[in-house]
């Protein structure tokens, strides 16, 4: 056990339980009891300095009124030690947190958070804990972030009413994904009796449901220590969180009499197939819209032999398209492509496994159903080549071993493996600690029939089984605002006048407490002192010049990293368009001699996956001035590393595009994935509108990734019916491949100190043969124009974006330009767009790498007076006096996203590629102490110099019903 663990006394508030060291991990787990409440703490010690906390409650919903989801944001709005109406956003402006937020899941809590700093750390356990456990729940925190009834204008009780609500308005635009709507629906057939039945997150129709009275209830019932798991990480030993947890909250409770637990489904006898609808554009049409999925309920996701079981079946039929069932699923012409369900499902108590089509047509259900059976008929009978099961075993090692941590904390992400098996009674530590299961695993495939017997027991035999067809239904969406205008309708007819002035008074009541100054001295905080004098920066060596090859020596766990940086060649215009359909299918499809079946099981059995994308940016001090590249990425266990490099070169060398019907399959998916992204990332789609013009690099990333893109697409995929259009796309793939083949290339490796020079060595006995060619350098034209477009589609809330065109990066006002995002949102667009709009997020933000300033708001109920909050949020920064700790809040979320840690392989491959395109050590240095020194004169200076109305450019994402008021905008209408 390392010497950061606890090995000294045991707090006497908790007993002990056990101690396990998991060295694939590098962790020493242990294992502690409350001994008056009952409340269990695993600490997973490690050297890690990015310390991390989690504290979850069993939430168990009996309805689909979100109110596990609304407690979850109005338990963050002030408490007993913090009676401050908004700790939770005032503590991420005042905090160097790497991450901080909560979640409703669909029997669970969580309330997490990691910091590097340990004046941090434990400035925001207290507030966490306290806001958690002793939280104040004013009515109008719930009329804020739940739901409530207001008048369009706020004081006139003759105009209409309407419900507001942050959650009602998130829960708007969560269920206009139809893949949100697709899962909620087959859970609520797979789960017909217990918690799993019903939308924890909530259904807008039925969150309007829920009184005040039934949300402190279930708080009562459920936010209480003996319901409670709390999960720590890093180097802060655990007898230190005990004696926090113990002071701060522990020694005010007795144990809860109460069990709260989620139970086991009661069974089906026979399978039970269902058909629901759901809502597109009218303009759309519904023909090929049909989602038909099967979904089966299985063991207990606790149960580490079920659950690496059930695994081990899922990757068995969809690890790959050589996959039995991928394949079934991608070559089948009943459908577009397979589900994004397809898949098993282990975070509920008991497990789904998934899969189906989307893009079919609902008579064609029976269909899908028997192609679904006979592919598994055809295992259980013939059973699975014993190579692939070992691939898929190497798969599951592989992400085992990995240091992950690029998006959420590793130490997050182990904790959040932990939570589940916590919640229901499993052992955390046996999840955790995968390799005695894998050698059981790897000795049982030694039998050839017991694939066949997984599949016929888990599946085949499992009469507990739902088929669902989703139909698209082009009035539904007119129907339900149809329903919505007639209950609001009602309900106004039946209030009397004191109840509309009661409604009137809460709404004042509500603007007041919004604008309310509260006593924020009472938070803890961090300054400017507690940052980090310098930036922690990798170091790099140069392993040899020709080939060109760039080593990092990180801590990876035994994996190795490379990567292939290919100049990107000078491209025609029909060439750009297609660059991301190429990099997309380029490791997908088949390289030299072998087809892409026989590729896809190669980079199973040997790698953790390799991908491919192009990454164009500006020059640091002129975004006009670009560069751009192709990216192989690769990773492997370092024992595989000679194969990873000869995989590598094969592609890149020897990929080809003659395999037609791969090529049209691989469209159809990335069209398919493209569709599902617009609700989940309007704003981004919003902004990348609004600045389509500002730069080269925006204009590109609009026309191949945003709207634009997804619209080419589409299109695209329409076409390729046509086998001539199909047969010219192939033909101009490979053309463009015949460029980058043969293009100058520079090589990455990352791998541990004893084994980089070894696959360095690899990397250049692979390629220190292979020639290359100059091209004519890349380059597009200079553009800085305007954009004013609304993008419609089927969504229930906008997507709002504006934008101004600024700075490059290396210009001495682009710091200033950055904090004033922060500053803006901190001061007045949180407060405006989020609590009074009902929005589920507002901001802005500096986009140096474009030269452009961007506002944006997401799922937002409101148009254009979230456009007039933009403009008024500048009026604010220029008129008012500000405070000189909100400047200091501003440069403090600024660096903190700076020096935000990545995994070791994420932080080489971060500061290789930051060098590549100008961005060196010193530069990245420098940037940080001009935001360091930045002052609110700055601030002034910049947001009177770069905000001229007759600059602006706007975006919108919203509904076809807000086709007339956009136009009387001003702005150009697309079709999505």
């Amino acid at each position: 056990m390392s010497e950061t663990s606890s090995n000294n006394c045991p707090h006497p508030a908790f007993e002990l339980q056990r101690t396990q060291k998991i060295d694939s991990l590098k962790v020493s787990i242990e294992e502690y009891v409350h001994t008056k409440t009952g409340a269990r703490h695993l600490h997973l010690a490690s050297d890690n300095d990015e310390n991390v906390f989690l504290v979850g409650l069993k939430t168990v919903p009996q309805d689909n009124t979100g109110v596990a989801h609304i407690l979850e944001h109005t338990a963050l709005c002030g408490s007993e030690r913090y009676p401050v109406r908004d700790p939770f956003f005032m503590m991420i402006r005042r905090s160097l947190n790497t991450f901080m937020n909560a979640f409703t899941s669909s029997d669970w809590t969580a309330y997490p958070f990691a910091s590097k700093n340990r004046k941090d750390f434990d400035n925001l356990l207290a507030v966490y804990l306290d806001s958690v456990f002793f939280s104040s729940l004013d009515p109008l925190d719930f009329a804020q972030e739940g739901h409530r009834l207001e008048f369009e204008d706020a004081e006139d009780t003759e105009s209409k009413l309407t419900y507001k609500g942050v959650v009602y308005n998130e829960m708007k635009g969560a269920m206009s994904s139809p893949v949100s709507q697709l899962w909620q629906t087959l859970t609520k057939y797979v789960f017909p009796t217990s918690t799993y039945h019903f939308n924890s997150g909530g259904e807008p129709e039925h969150i309007t449901d829920l009184s005040y009275d039934e949300l402190i209830a279930f708080y009562r019932k459920h936010y209480h220590p003996s319901n409670a798991v709390f999960l720590t990480f890093g180097n802060i030993p655990a007898n230190e969180h005990h004696e926090k947890f113990d002071t701060l909250v522990l020694s005010r409770f007795d144990k809860q009499p109460e069990e709260i637990v989620v139970t086991d489904e009661k069974r089906y006898f026979s399978p039970v197939k269902v058909q629901e609808s759901y809502p597109v554009n009218s303009t759309e049409g519904t023909e090929k819209k049909t989602h038909i999925v099967m979904g089966w309920l299985l063991g207990h996701s606790f149960n580490l032999e079920e659950n690496l079981e059930a695994h081990l079946l899922s990757n068995v039929l969809f690890e790959n398209s050589a996959s039995p069932l991928q394949q079934a699923l991608e070559t089948t012409t009943l459908g577009h492509a397979p589900s994004p369900l397809c898949g098993l499902e282990d975070s509920n108590r008991e497990m789904t496994f998934v899969c189906g089509i989307e893009g079919g047509d609902a008579e064609n259900t029976e269909a899908v159903e028997n192609l679904v059976m006979s592919v598994l008929e055809s295992v259980a009978s013939e059973g699975v080549a014993k190579e692939r099961l070992e691939a898929v075993l190497h798969q599951l090692e592989l992400s085992q071993r990995e240091i992950s941590g690029d998006h959420y904390p590793y130490g997050l992400q182990l904790i959040l493996g932990a939570l589940s098996p916590m919640i229901h009674g499993g052992d955390p530590v046996e999840l955790l600690d995968l390799e005695p299961v894998l050698d059981n695993l790897r000795k049982k495939i030694e039998d050839p029939e017991y694939i066949k017997e997984l599949v016929r027991r888990l599946l085949l035999e499992n009469p507990h089984r739902v088929t669902l067809s989703l139909k698209p239904d082009a009035s539904f969406e007119e129907q339900r605002d149809k329903a919505l205008h007639q209950t609001l309708e009602r309900i106004k007819s039946q209030l009397s006048d004191n109840e509309k002035q009661q409604i009137v008074s809460q709404a004042k009541a509500l603007a007041d407490r919004q604008c309310q100054k509260d006593d924020e001295s009472i938070l803890p905080k961090v300054g400017i002192e507690d940052v980090p004098v310098t930036l922690n920066i990798p170091q790099s060596s140069v392993f040899s010049k020709s080939p060109d090859i760039c080593t990092y020596s990180q801590g990876t766990n035994g994996l190795v990293y490379q990567q292939i940086i290919v100049d990107l060649p000078s491209l025609t215009e029909d060439e750009l368009q297609i660059l991301p359909i190429y990099t997309s299918c380029l490791t997908e499809m088949g390289a030299g001699e072998f087809s892409y079946l026989e590729m896809q099981n190669k980079q199973s059995e040997v790698t953790g996956g390799i991908g491919a994308y192009s990454s164009v940016k500006g020059a640091i001090e002129d975004e006009q001035d670009v560069s751009g590249y192709i990216i192989f990425s690769g990773k492997a266990l370092s024992r595989n590393s000679a194969g990873l490099s000869e995989l590598m070169k094969e592609i890149v060398l020897n990929a080809r595009f003659d395999e037609a019907e791969r090529l049209k399959e691989l469209v159809s998916q990335i069209r398919a994935k493209k569709e599902q992204s617009v609700t989940s990332n309007g704003h981004g789609l919003a902004m990348g509108a609004a600045t389509s013009l500002m730069s080269p690099v925006s204009k590109l990333s609009f026309s191949l990734g945003g709207l634009q893109g997804i619209k080419r697409v589409k299109q695209l995929d329409d076409c390729l019916a046509d086998r001539s259009e199909l047969a010219k796309l192939q033909s101009a793939l490979a053309d463009l491949h015949k460029k980058v083949a043969v293009s100058q290339r520079k090589f990455l490796v990352v791998a541990e100190p004893e084994k980089v020079h070894d696959v360095a060595q690899s990397v250049s006995r692979a390629w220190s043969s292979v020639k290359s060619v100059e091209h004519e350098t890349f380059t597009l034209s200079p553009v800085r124009a305007q954009a004013k477009q609304a993008w419609l589609t089927a969504t229930q809330v906008n997507f709002c974006a504006k934008a101004y065109p600024t700075v490059a990066i290396e210009h001495p006002d682009s710091a200033a330009l950055t904090v004033l995002g922060g500053f803006l949102r901190n001061g007045y667009l949180h407060r405006t767009i989020r609590e009074q709009g009902g929005a589920y997020g507002g901001g802005a933000g500096q986009d140096s790498a474009i030269a452009a300033f961007r506002f944006f708001s997401y799922r937002d109920p409101r148009l254009e007076e979230t456009f007039s909050d933009f403009d008024e949020s500048l009026n604010w920064m220029l008129n008012e006096e500000h405070e000189a700790s909100a400047i200091e809040e501003a440069v403090l979320g600024v660096v903190s996203q700076i020096d935000k840690p990545k995994s070791p392989a994420g932080e080489a491959k971060a500061d290789y590629h930051s060098e590549l395109f100008g961005r060196t050590a010193d530069q990245r240095a420098r940037f940080r102490e001009r935001i360091l020194g930045v002052t609110l004169e700055d601030l002034k200076r910049v947001a009177a110099q770069y905000f001229s109305p007759e600059k602006a450019s706007v975006a919108v994402v919203t509904s076809p019903a807000n086709q007339k008021l956009v136009e009387g905008m001003g702005l150009d209408v697309y079709e999505l």
